[in-house]
């Protein structure tokens, strides 16, 4: 009995890890505009993915403090397959303005779309280790 609940233990944990999305994980963000970067966790919220500020740095490498770690940045960004993100929303700290947004991943890059009317702002965001 204790044999077959740990067989069934080890497959639950396989199962999940065969069903996370490709975009979740760490993604380290094209400088904005005062030239900082950020670390983006990008992960499930019910169906839909959301991203949280988990670190910031500065131009020059630094790790600093931001008044902006752990605020949500993207959210309610659907996942449609083929690496196509859609529907969604990312706020931009640096302008502190939110944008419609979208996402599109190809391998270890993530090009990150944010929209306010017509005019669309790119960002490649790269896969964080």
């Amino acid at each position: 009995m204790k044999t077959i609940l740990t067989t069934l233990a080890a497959l639950a944990l396989t199962t999940t890890a065969a069903f996370a999305d490709p975009a979740e994980g760490r993604w380290r963000t094209q400088p904005d505009d005062n030239g900082n970067t950020g670390i983006i966790t990008i992960t499930m919220c019910g169906n839909m993915l959301c991203g949280t500020l988990t670190e910031s740095r500065r131009g020059n490498g630094e790790v600093f403090t931001s008044e902006n770690v752990g605020r949500q940045i993207v959210w309610d960004m659907e996942p449609r397959g083929n690496g196509q993100y859609r529907s969604g929303q990312i706020w931009s700290p640096d302008r502190d303005q939110t944008y419609r947004a979208s996402m599109d991943l190809a391998g270890n890059q993530l090009t990150v779309s944010g929209c306010f009317l017509v005019i669309c702002r790119d960002q490649v965001w790269t896969r964080a280790n």
